[in-house]
């Protein structure tokens, strides 16, 4: 089974959180749903600059104050992914959707009202849990 070794972004402003909605896809598990933005490692490339590039792929936007997070494996019916999140902030507000349907901030009360990606649960989960506390 084909294996993946991706980022992704958890960029936070103030109180509230950038997700990313998928646009269709040819894995209906995936189309359509939210995600943390992010993409695939490339090769020769480090964990944070394919970070940087994606995001500016994606969103047209740089992002810095990089922080590990969490790394995620899942298995997904026709592949596996290792995702490698980080928490960081945007150097600038201002966002052009280059690679997904839409994106939406939500408090991280308010997550849980999306449909994610399976993948990225178990980081809206941890959000949750840091907030308890």
């Amino acid at each position: 089974m084909k294996y993946i070794e991706v980022v992704a972004a958890v960029i936070k402003d103030n109180d509230k959180f950038l997700c990313a909605q998928r646009k269709d896809n040819k894995f209906d598990y995936l189309a359509f749903k939210f995600e943390f933005p992010g993409g695939k490692v490339e090769a020769n490339e480090t964990l944070e600059t394919s970070l940087y590039r994606e995001i500016h792929e994606e969103l047209n936007a740089s992002i810095r104050s990089l922080s590990y997070l969490i790394d995620v494996y899942h298995s997904y019916p026709d592949f596996n992914v290792h995702i490698t999140f980080f928490e960081c902030t945007l150097d600038k507000k201002k966002i052009t959707l280059l690679d997904h349907e839409k994106i939406v901030w939500k408090s991280v009360e308010e997550l849980n009202t999306l449909d994610w990606a399976e993948a990225d649960i178990p980081v809206v989960e941890l959000l949750h849990q840091r907030n308890v506390f």
